[in-house]
């Protein structure tokens, strides 16, 4: 976030933030559909005009999205209360459930891939028998 601290602006523009989060423009407008993130600000031309606690919002998104958080799992978590008693409990709950679910595709993840070695394993076999085999072209 080192150009909004050197720039000391207030708001910035879909441009600006998508090159600070990584996200492209497109991105912004489909969380900003979804209610991921609410109250965005435009100027008198229309365009959109984010807050540095827009960014840093969008830069959890980010983070949910590369930790494979659904969705409608990211609207949940949003939609939860903040700076409220039990509300960094209930977020910590959140997290453990879907560590639980991470987990758990984890474990099929790896029964799946036990099943593409063993898919081929099989392979190899039918190679090695085909390569004892003498071909009929040989045989003439």
């Amino acid at each position: 976030m080192a150009f909004i601290i050197k720039s000391m602006k207030t708001t910035f523009s879909s441009k600006e933030v998508a090159a600070e989060t990584g996200l492209s423009v497109h991105t912004l407008r489909y969380y900003e559909q979804l209610g991921l993130i609410q109250g965005v600000q435009r100027d008198d031309n229309g365009y959109r005009q984010y807050s540095e606690s827009d960014i840093k919002w969008f830069q959890v998104i980010r983070y949910f999205r590369d930790m494979g958080l659904p969705i409608k799992e990211m609207q949940e978590f949003h939609s939860m209360p903040k700076n409220v008693p039990g509300s960094a409990t209930a977020r910590r709950e959140f997290m453990e459930a879907y560590r639980i679910k991470v987990v758990e595709q984890m474990a099929e993840l790896q029964d799946t891939l036990e099943k593409v070695d063993g898919k081929i394993e099989f392979f190899k076999n039918l190679e090695r028998k085909e390569q004892q085999q003498p071909s009929s072209s040989s045989a003439r």
